[in-house]
């Protein structure tokens, strides 16, 4: 396969009392993101606040190289979990190190935009904002694995 390079810039950054990329109780860290004044206007987010989630593309830009994984581990190391690729798993080191969460939108004031649930640390560089739409959610049964499950089962306590 050809490799190509691309350019992603950058839109804001995440403001948050969470320094460490711990893995649970996500929803009790408040968050927002800062967009950035030198590219973009308040009117960039014009409306987000009518809809109740966005979802926040980011990287996990404080990944070494060394961490990346390129093919299966057990989830979070958990050796009672099965050996599953990154690509099935939601891990930070991942080999773009592309992070997405939906969150619960709470406010917008200029260019900050507050919410809930948002799972990145202080500074984290966010690539995109997207608002949720009801159309763009899953279309029929969602299938997961009981390990998914059971590791999620405080990820937002």
């Amino acid at each position: 396969m050809t490799q190509r390079n691309i350019g992603i810039y950058p839109i804001g950054t995440v403001r948050s009392k969470r320094s460490e990329p711990i893995d649970d109780g996500w929803d009790a860290i408040p968050a927002h993101i800062e967009v950035d004044a030198e590219r973009f206007t308040p009117e960039a987010l014009f409306g987000l606040d009518t809809f109740s989630h966005a979802e926040i593309i980011f990287l996990f830009d404080r990944v070494p190289d060394e961490k990346i994984e390129r093919s299966a581990r057990h989830p979070r190391g958990n050796k009672d979990w099965p050996l599953t690729g990154i690509f099935a798993q939601r891990g930070k080191n991942r080999p773009n190190r592309i992070g997405v969460t939906v969150c619960r939108v709470l406010k917008v004031e200029g260019l900050t935009l507050y919410l809930e649930g948002l799972d990145a640390i202080d500074g984290t560089p966010v690539l995109d904002i997207k608002p949720v739409m009801e159309g763009f959610l899953p279309r029929g049964d969602i299938r997961e694995p009981d390990w998914s499950k059971a590791l999620m089962a405080g990820y937002w306590d």
